[in-house]
This record gives C-alpha cells, structure tokens and sequence, in this order.
C-alpha cells in the first residue's frame, strides 16, 4: 500500500509518499513559504519556485511524486471540534462539518481542506483520510479541558480546550517510551515539548495525553513564532473598546505579529535571533534578548506546571524544528528547571543537532532529558493504513 501523506500548515506544505511495507519513504517534499517570494522546494528535489496558494503547491507535489499507485491519502487536519477524534475517511458531510469549524484554527483547517478538495478533484477514486491534531487530546480529563466560563457556553458552542500538534506528541511520547524501555527504564510521566513557529507543550502519562498548552485554538498557551500565546483575556477588549481596533485587527496581532516576532521588532525565525543573541553590539540585541528571555521563561513555566498535572517528571522531550536544532533554547529552558533535578550534558546536548536525536542529560540528572526527532508523517501514514 502506497499512502500519501499531506501536512498543510499556514505558509507550507509537507508531503510524503510512504509505502506500507516497512514503512519506507518512496518521496519526500517541503513547499516552504507558499504566497511569497521566497518560496522554496525542499526535500529530495530542492529548487526555488513560484506558488500562489496551498491548491498550486499541491499539484507541483503530485507532479513531482514516482509513478506509481496511490491508494490512500491521509491529511493533517488540525481542529477535529468536539466531535471528531478518531481517524476518519472523507465524505461530504465530514467536509460539510469541517467546514463550519473552520474559524477555530483559521491558520491551519482552511488549508487543509484545499487540500483535500485538491485531492478529490485530482484523484477522485482515491479514499481520504483525515488524522486530528486534536485526536491525540481526547483523553484530557474534564476538569482539565474546561474553561471559567458559564456551561453553557461549552454545551452549546463546544468552548472548550482541545490541544494541537496531536500527532508530532503521540509521536515522540511512544518513541520515548520504546526508547525508555530499551534502556531498561519504565518511566511513564512525560513532557513532550514541541518547538517550532507554533509550540505547543503537553503531559503525558502511560501514553495519554492529561493536558496540553494550546487550547480551543491554537492561540493559547506559550508565546510562540508569531502568537502571543496566553495573556490577560481583558486585553483583546481593551483593543477594541478604548483603541478602537475592530476584531480581525486584534486577531491579526495575536496570530501574525505577536510572539517572538512582536516582542523582538525584528524576526519569528530563531535561526537569526539567535545570530543576534551572539552578537552583544548588534543594535536589534537588546529587543532580541527581550523576546528570547521570555519565551524561554514561558515555556520552563508552562513545563514546571505539568510536574504537578503528572505528579512528577520522570522523562523530558524536545522535538520540532527548533526543539531539535537550537542547542541554546534547550540549554537555556533548562536553566530554569533546576529545581526538578534536571542537568544537561553540554557536550551532547551541544551535538545532538542537525536531525540527530538521544539523550541530552547527565547520568546524575533526575530527570532523563530526550531529543527526539519528530515525523508528524509517519504517525498519520500508520493511522490512515489503519482507517483503509
């Protein structure tokens, strides 16, 4: 069985072409910044190209792709709602229902639906199939997924926490716990820290997820790339009554230009902050440092408030692109977690870049520290084999 995986997110588009047996990786490209000029292919062809929008990006990745028989293709579709967890083939009333959810991930489920009407159109036999960041979140416990409001706002809206990057953290929680035990060790209360321009943390105990920092949209929890992440929910309101800002212009500076981008005046991107940080005379160094010092502060904080949804940490991950890649932020995070016991090794948490992954943490260190490559991919190839 040959399955195509397609992973839409707000300026790009993942595909992998996976063949069931031994889960082998026929072709695998990255159609990086959709809509601009620097819009690039990455993968196993690398190239600059020109792509208005996730529809054209789509067709250049099916052209691109080995001739051969696809016979399912399985999509990230990031907000399920209340009512769909489970991988779940395509028909209309699902696109129907997806549709009217939209607007709860406005960065994320309008592409991915293009993308599924792109392959409906293009391949119009072929079964889809659709895998929910929020799948992975629907063991959150109750007291834990509600929100300090009237009920009946979640009865009849569904305003509740939902979670995302569902499967890069079932991903990385059961390779950390297949890893564990090959080391002999059973631990089960785990922190997956998933880094990228969205950051998203969650606790994960005997492999379900108990909480995790993004909520009814992704906007909550830790500052991110661009978002804000948590703030004073009065502030939203003050924008529009006093400032007289109408809401898409809010959402437009929570989603686009708060974050790391918003704090620093200069960049979401932590590859040139961190050419920054370096450079003590650079005159953007002291907004850089800003933003850099507290999103590391947010994300030890949200980490440290986990211990006590988990009773405990036993396991410690990192993973996504900046998780994986920026030695510092992992270095500097853990500065601030002291207090659970955590010491890294400098050496190997230096060198375990560049899609290397393993342990990060001194022998003496309560807490095994793990960086783990994440393949959101391959975890939505095995659940749609799985749906077929």
């Amino acid at each position: 069985m040959n399955i195509l995986v397609l992973n839409a997110g707000s300026s790009s588009l993942r595909f992998q072409l996976i063949q069931k047996k031994g889960w082998q990786k026929l072709f695998k490209g990255h159609i990086d910044g959709i809509g601009l000029s620097t819009c690039k292919l990455r993968g196993d062809i690398e190239k600059k190209i020109k792509v208005k929008n996730h529809t054209d990006a789509l067709k250049v990745a099916l052209s691109l792709l080995p001739t051969t028989t696809i016979e399912a293709i399985g999509h990230r579709v990031v907000h399920g709602g209340e009512k769909y967890h489970q991988p779940t083939k395509i028909t209309g009333k699902i696109l129907r229902d997806l549709k009217k959810i939209s607007d709860l991930a406005p960065l994320h489920n309008p592409p991915n639906l293009e993308g599924i009407y792109a392959c409906q159109k293009l391949l119009p036999k072929t079964p889809n199939i659709a895998i929910f960041d929020t799948g992975f979140h629907a063991t959150i416990p109750e007291h834990a997924y509600l929100y300090g409001l009237p009920y009946s706002l979640y009865k009849k809206h569904g305003i509740r926490k939902y979670g995302f990057h569902g499967t890069s953290h079932e991903h990385v929680s059961k390779k950390a716990q297949k890893w564990l035990k090959s080391q002999k060790m059973t631990h089960s209360k785990i922190i997956t820290c998933h880094i990228g321009n969205g950051v998203s943390v969650t606790a994960v105990k005997n492999g379900k997820s108990l909480d995790t920092s993004m909520g009814f949209t992704p906007l909550e929890g830790v500052m991110m790339g661009t978002r804000s992440g948590n703030i004073d929910p009065a502030i939203p309101l003050f924008l529009q009554q006093h400032k007289k800002m109408n809401a898409p212009k809010v959402d437009h500076i929570l989603n686009h230009e708060s974050g790391l981008k918003g704090l620093s005046q200069y960049s979401s991107d932590m590859r040139p902050l961190w050419a920054i940080l370096k450079d003590p005379k650079h005159k953007k160094h002291a907004a850089v440092k800003r933003a850099y010092d507290v999103y590391t502060y947010r994300l030890a904080l949200q980490i440290t408030s986990y211990t006590a949804t988990l009773g405990g940490l036993d396991s410690l991950i990192f993973t996504a692109g900046i998780g994986e890649n920026a030695w510092y932020l992992r270095r500097d995070i853990c500065a601030h977690l002291k207090h659970l016991g955590i010491q890294l090794n400098p050496t190997k948490n230096r060198t375990t870049i560049e899609g290397k992954e393993g342990l990060i943490s001194k022998k003496t260190s309560n807490t095994t520290v793990l960086t783990l490559k994440t393949d959101e991919e391959l975890q939505i190839a095995k659940h749609t084999a799985k749906t077929c």
